[in-house]
């Protein structure tokens, strides 16, 4: 096989003047799921596959990390069939991942070792380098958010650095909250907004169930409401095309939404509670769509007011499903509104776990058959519609421009409109 670590002159390129016999390929999913787990790990393949059938390359082996970064440090990972590869397009039907999660952060001396992923006086990112050297890595296809991809960088510079080799990594931008520079859409946000706007079709109902109904449901987006205001849009669209029978208290408007609270709008509880008691008054319920990082600093203020602790994960985000903003809204603006009983239903998880929707699936295809081209080239990056670029072209985005915390823009007509015939200002 090839030893693609040029230790002579790390820096050359070994993929532009010489093509390697053998391609030994990696993949690995990582972080939260999203609907482009199953779809991008079948896509890869598939392209690798073609590349290979093709002539593009006269070896390949395919190689899953299981559970993500967790199985780069203990070095679980199992070595796909090629009688398999074709198999994989039955993946495309699925949810989840099908190698597995974890949220690890390879900088995180003090997690990984107390989860056991390391010994005492390794770093993660030395235990997790030598890993992918013993298996012989050419390219690394990272899925997952703007962490996963800028830890897959850091590694990868970090091998160069240390060992004097290079590991090509092409990342796949997957997260529903759809706020990572400068990509347009990341993959699975459109499918996951798809699910929520199907979840409340049901919650809904749960508005007959009681006079007075309060019902929030509280949608995944730490920093970002783009997907909750695109489930709202949605949810909203589809009531414009069913029907009811008049004089019932089932209505268009009692199924609507009444409110869309995101983190980019600042919500004046006292203001919106007299509008919403209004609605409250005339259809007997009222329905919120929240973003659950909605209002989350004016929580994490009364917690440590209070001298309690904000529970944070490895990467020093704040855990929103323990401080619980559906609740919390919950509460003040049931009293507002004169609830006589308050429901919050998180749409997240029935969401975030479905098998990707058509549109879903043309981007993450679109960007599987570039990146794998991108890798065979040796060029890393992460995939994406890159929006700083004129077309806003598919291709391997540097890793250095990739960053998450991209706010949704409020200043779109569609969610102008959308406000507007809700009735919120």
């Amino acid at each position: 096989n090839h030893n693609f670590y040029t230790y002579a002159n790390p820096n050359r390129n070994p993929l532009s003047s010489t093509m390697p016999e053998q391609m030994n390929v990696a993949m690995m999913t990582s972080g939260g799921l999203a609907p482009c787990l199953s779809s991008s790990v079948a896509y890869l393949v598939e392209f690798w596959a073609a590349a290979l059938k093709a002539g593009t390359i006269s070896g390949l082996t395919i190689r899953m990390y299981v559970d993500g970064y967790k199985g780069v440090l203990i070095g679980e990972s199992t070595v796909l069939s090629p009688d398999s590869y074709d198999a994989c397009s039955c993946l495309h039907d699925v949810g989840g991942s099908p190698i597995g999660n974890s949220r690890v952060k390879l900088t995180n001396i003090k997690d990984c070792l107390a989860r056991g992923f390391i010994k005492e006086g390794e770093t993660p990112l030395e235990v997790a380098a030598q890993q992918l050297i013993k298996d012989n890595i050419n390219v690394i296809h990272t899925i997952g958010g703007d962490d996963t991809n800028t830890q897959a960088a850091v590694l990868s510079k970090y091998i160069l650095d240390e060992h004097g080799g290079k590991v090509v990594v092409v990342g796949m931008p997957k997260t529903i909250d759809n706020d990572v520079f400068p990509i347009v859409q990341t993959f699975g946000a459109d499918t996951a907004a798809e699910q929520g706007s199907l979840f409340f079709t049901n919650v809904v109902s749960e508005s007959s169930a009681n006079p007075r109904m309060l019902i929030i449901h509280e949608v995944m987006g730490r920093d970002s409401g783009y997907l909750t205001a695109a489930t709202s849009r949605k949810y909203h669209d589809s009531l414009k095309k069913a029907t009811f029978v008049p004089g019932l208290t089932t209505t268009a408007k009692s199924r609507d939404i009444h409110a869309v609270w995101i983190p980019e709008i600042n919500i004046d509880i006292a203001a919106e509670g007299a509008r919403l008691k209004k609605i409250m008054d005339e259809t007997g319920c009222v329905n919120v769509f929240l973003s659950e990082g909605a209002g989350v600093n004016d929580i994490i203020a009364e917690l440590e007011a209070n001298g309690e602790e904000v529970p944070r994960d490895a990467f020093g985000h704040v855990s929103l499903a323990k401080i619980n903003p559906g609740v919390y809204f919950s509460k003040r603006l049931a009293t507002l509104v004169g609830a006589e009983k308050t429901l919050v239903q998180k749409s997240g998880y029935f969401a975030r776990s479905a098998a990707s929707n058509p549109f879903d699936r043309k981007l993450i295809k679109d960007c599987a058959e570039e990146g794998v081209k991108s890798a065979i080239a040796g060029v890393s990056g992460c995939m994406g519609q890159d929006e700083d670029k004129e077309g806003t072209p598919i291709r391997a985005i540097e890793f250095e421009r990739i960053k998450g915390g991209k706010h949704f823009d409020t200043s779109a007509e569609w969610f102008k409109t959308l406000l507007k015939e809700i009735g919120q200002n």
